[in-house]
């Protein structure tokens, strides 16, 4: 699905993951207060037309009535594909990749994202977050590999 998703352009992926996301998260307490999308950087939004992590979070905002924040956090850096890179690389691939908009008014988010393999890339937006004064970061993603 998640291939589907990215590379195919398969949004109806999206929906559904969110949804199994949903019906898995429902019972959560407490939930979060925002949710955060990891960000993509402008050329390769304007490559792809969507934001995997956007789509796949719209209905966990819908099913579980949480705010979805869009511009809370920028990918700065375009930075290269994660998924070719071993683990050291990922780090430093990362490094500086993203920077948060403004000061987020939640106390508790979630980060959103398709995907985490080593976790690199919802650690460093959720360096930033907890550098805004966010006192609980949850990691949501629909696969581990």
């Amino acid at each position: 699905m998640i291939r589907q998703l990215k590379y195919h352009n398969n949004l109806a992926c999206a929906r559904l993951m969110g949804e199994l996301m949903a019906n898995d998260l429902i019972n959560v307490d407490p939930k979060p207060k925002l949710l955060i999308p990891i960000p993509l950087h402008h050329l390769r939004y304007r490559q792809r037309q969507f934001n995997q992590a956007t789509e796949i979070a719209r209905p966990i905002s819908q099913c579980l009535n949480i705010p979805l924040n869009l511009k809370a956090c920028v990918r700065t850096r375009n930075t290269t594909p994660q998924f070719d890179l071993p683990a050291k690389q990922r780090k430093k691939n990362l490094r500086k990749a993203f920077a948060m908009n403004g000061p987020i008014h939640a106390d508790h988010v979630a980060i959103i994202d398709d995907v985490v393999t080593t976790a690199t890339t919802a650690n460093e937006v959720a360096k930033l977050v907890r550098r805004s004064g966010v006192e609980r970061i949850d990691i949501w993603s629909f696969t581990r590999a």
